[in-house]
């Protein structure tokens, strides 16, 4: 189960929105991030999927554990990396194994050097099933170099909504399962400044980060 925080069509419909997260479980206050998109890239985000932030999110200061058991500080780890990062959970059905498949796929395209310069970062949305281990197994048969990100839920729907990413708590559905309910954006950062610069919707195709990863790496856009 997922929401979609963005729309191509609001997009379209004029040159410069401001987009808000839109976190359900509130009564703790304002904490949605505004994004201001560039007009340029707003043309073109109905058929690339991607769009430019005129001003780009801060990396949030998120510290959590990794699959080996140890913190990882977000911003530290990353810094000066061109860094993708994901919200999501092990136990989805479709757009997060997706997601996560297709970044892997055109992380293989690029030169090595390139790849190790990559960091892909996956934050669980559900914490309390998405262990390190768990974390560890699911995330090795996708791309084992990518770092999987477990801890506190309020702290990861904090850093979430920091970048205008939506996250509910796990609950469970009519039929008893547990779903986590999250925003499917993936979060660019640059390696120049460290920003979060373009957001990818869950419609971005392998081809399209074949594409683009390239420049994402110099810190360019699309």
């Amino acid at each position: 189960m997922r929401t979609k925080t963005f729309a191509a069509a609001a997009l379209l419909a004029a040159a410069t929105l401001t987009l808000s997260a839109c976190g359900t479980d509130g009564g703790d206050g304002d904490n949605s991030a505004v994004a201001v998109v560039d007009p340029e890239s707003a043309k073109t985000a109905a058929s690339s999927h991607v769009t430019v932030l005129d001003q780009p999110f801060a990396k949030p200061d998120l510290v959590l554990t990794d699959t080996e058991g140890k913190s990882y500080d977000l911003r530290e780890r990353t810094k000066g990396h061109p860094t993708l990062v994901y919200f999501g959970y092990t136990n989805c059905p479709d757009v997060c194994p997706l997601t996560m498949n297709n970044i892997a796929v055109a992380k293989k395209q690029l030169p090595k050097a390139e790849q190790d310069a990559l960091r892909i970062v996956f934050v669980t949305t559900d914490p309390e099933r998405d262990t390190p281990a768990a974390l560890g197994t699911w995330l090795k048969g996708i791309d084992p170099e990518a770092v999987g990100l477990s801890g506190d839920f309020a702290t990861i729907q904090t850093a979430a909504r920091a970048l205008g990413i939506s996250v509910e708590a796990p609950h469970k559905d009519k039929n008893g399962k547990t779903v986590s309910t999250h925003g499917t954006q993936v979060v660019a950062f640059s390696p120049k400044t460290d920003a979060g610069y373009l957001l990818y919707n869950d419609e971005a195709t392998v081809d399209e980060y074949t594409k683009d990863l390239p420049r994402i790496i110099k810190g360019q856009n699309p």
